[in-house]
């Protein structure tokens, strides 16, 4: 079977369940953004989901930004 996808290989088949726990998707600021949960409270973004290319261009949407 082969898989088109732009997801990571560790996103799909995941490692253990408590890996793939801390990860979420949610609504920030109009933007729906799949992030991962930080053990002091905050989220790094991994992804934007958009369809919008404009909203790719801006620089609070870059993969790794902490948000609260």
């Amino acid at each position: 079977m082969i898989l088109y996808t732009p997801l990571s290989e560790t996103d799909i088949f995941p490692h253990s369940q408590n890996e793939f726990s801390n990860r979420h998707c949610v609504n920030y600021q109009g933007k729906m953004l799949f992030v991962e949960e930080g053990k002091d409270g905050t989220y790094s973004l991994l992804q934007l989901l958009s369809t919008d290319p404009q909203d790719f261009l801006d620089e609070k949407y870059t993969p790794g930004t902490k948000i609260r």
